[in-house]
């Protein structure tokens, strides 16, 4: 598994959120934040999941050292969650379309459906 290039497009995903204004100093509230519904759809937006949930998770497993997520597909649900998109979102949809083929790709073959 590539940590290091999944720490570097976890950081180009905060940098281009920053660059978006869509970075919040704002946590969401516990009962948010304890969300079991995808991407916490019933209580956040696709951002604050990505802020507050993904980002630190996938950070942790990349310090650890632990297995990545496999085949996660956030570039589609940004697609639809910030429709219509602007040319001003397609930097960060094309980090999470990297970050989304590096996972994919980090499945041994034998793995592969």
């Amino acid at each position: 598994m590539d940590y290091q290039q999944t720490a570097l497009l976890l950081q180009q995903i905060e940098a281009e959120m920053k660059a978006l204004q869509w970075w919040s100093q704002q946590v969401p509230s516990s009962e948010a934040l304890a969300s079991t519904a995808p991407f916490a759809c019933d209580l956040m937006t696709l951002g604050q999941w990505l802020q507050f949930i993904f980002l630190p998770r996938m950070q942790t497993l990349v310090d650890g050292r632990l297995p990545l997520p496999r085949n996660c597909h956030i570039q589609p649900m940004a697609e639809l969650a910030w429709a219509p998109l602007t040319t001003a979102q397609q930097p960060l949809l094309d980090v999470l379309k990297a970050l989304d083929s590096l996972l994919s790709d980090s499945i041994p073959a034998a793995g592969r459906l």
